[in-house]
């Protein structure tokens, strides 16, 4: 198992940061979109559309404060965008209407998305010879905190009274300020200088914003035991509504034990497309076990819901592992924020389509939905090896010209990187 803490250092202090706020990640995960639909009464619908503008208006500001963060430093940047998240969060209490719930929402996950894109010049610099291997024992401390989060998120549910819903809003953003306060103690580093050649090189880097969409079709699969699952056992299984934070905590402890392991077998690109391609057919299996949840004796249910989830959390290890592959090892290193900017538009895709595909499908069609979904991920997962191939290819031809030019006395050109 993953220890919880690194040796002390920078490392350490990223990770209890890192710890602190995904303890109000779990509260919100798990139960937030039950908190707009049970607590301020929106529509499953409304819900949906109002996440999938979110998403929308968070795919731009990835990029632009990835960039930022590679040019001004990206502790400052990354703080900022903690308080600014923690602010939007806290503003959730004042959602009565469907304008102001969009209105806190795109602002909370657009902090989000900006966030995830400044902290990854941290990750690059302090994660040592792997960056990939610290990212992924991030995501290990981060389900710890997610498995925390989840059990407060199972006595909100249960109790289910407007001011436990509340109570769970107002954690999660007195732990976005909290994760912030703790960066005070990471050492800044030095602005990445500015290399020639075009500025938005990662927008012209064609074969991985092929990976980026590819990565963000799959990435849909985070919004199925956050979105889809809790609406389905609530709306067509006799599950007992506890199970919510239950499959939560299931998934959460296998990451935490696996996800470093795993992502230590992906340890090339062309790892990372196979590992797509075993994600997407666990993703199938998974699916096509929640819809036959549905309509049966609970116990049953039960047991089948969470067969799914251990399922779906083993093609999870895998596709995270492939996305952090991939995402660092064909990026340029002197944009690192810019690329994993760019590389986070599939999240930011996730975000956006992410809620609304899974509630229109899986639970407006019902169990025909849940087979779609899950025939999207397999098809998407099949194609991830040739896109790798092809952006192995590109990066090749990209570092033999530069290497031409150098032998010239020419600077390299930044587009090729």
């Amino acid at each position: 198992m993953t220890p919880l803490l690194p040796a002390p250092g920078p490392q350490r202090v990223i990770a209890v940061s890192n710890f602190v706020y995904t303890i109000g990640s779990g509260l919100y995960l798990t139960a937030g979109v039950l908190y707009f639909t049970q607590a301020v009464r929106l529509p499953a619908g409304q819900v949906g559309l109002g996440l999938g503008v979110a998403g929308l208006v968070s795919l731009a500001l990835g990029i632009a404060v990835g960039h930022l963060a590679d040019r001004r430093g990206a502790r400052g940047v990354y703080a900022t965008t903690l308080v600014v998240q923690a602010l939007a969060t806290a503003g959730f209490v004042l959602a009565d209407s469907f304008g102001t719930f969009v209105l806190a929402v795109c602002v909370a996950t657009g902090a989000k998305a900006a966030g995830l894109a400044a902290r990854s010049p941290l990750i690059r610099h302090y994660g040592g010879e792997r960056p990939q291997e610290f990212r992924a024992y991030l995501r290990a401390v981060t389900n710890v905190g997610i498995s925390l989060g989840a059990l407060l998120a199972g006595w909100v549910v249960q109790v289910g009274t407007h001011t436990a819903y509340q109570l769970m809003v107002v954690g999660n953003a007195v732990a976005l300020a909290a994760s912030a306060a703790v960066l005070v103690l990471l050492p800044s580093i030095a602005p990445m200088a500015t290399a020639g050649g075009p500025r938005w090189i990662a927008l012209r880097d064609r074969p991985y914003l092929v990976l980026t969409l590819i990565d963000g079709v799959m990435a849909v699969q985070f919004k199925v035991l956050t979105v889809a699952l809790p609406l389905w056992l609530f709306a067509a299984t006799s599950a007992p509504r506890w199970l919510v934070s239950g499959t939560m905590v299931t998934s959460t402890v296998i990451v935490v034990v696996f996800q470093v392991r795993a992502s230590r077998a992906v340890d090339s690109p062309s790892a990372g497309g196979a590992a797509y391609r075993r994600s997407g057919v666990a993703f199938l299996a998974s699916c096509s076990l929640i819809s036959l949840a549905a309509g049966i004796p609970a116990p049953l249910a039960a047991t089948l819901l969470m067969v799914a989830v251990v399922i779906h959390t083993v093609g999870e290890l895998w596709h995270s592992a492939a996305g952090f592959e991939v995402s660092f090892a064909l990026a340029s290193q002197h944009a690192t924020g810019q690329y994993l900017g760019v590389f986070g538009l599939g999240a930011g895709l996730a975000e956006a389509v992410g809620p609304w595909l899974l509630i229109s499908l899986c639970i407006t069609w019902g169990r025909p939905g849940w087979y779609v979904v899950g025939a999207l991920f397999t098809l998407t997962g099949l194609a991830a090896p040739s896109a790798v191939r092809w952006a192995q290819h590109r990066r090749q031809g990209g570092q033999v010209a530069s290497h031409g030019r150098r032998r010239k006395g020419l600077a390299p050109n930044a587009s090729q990187s």
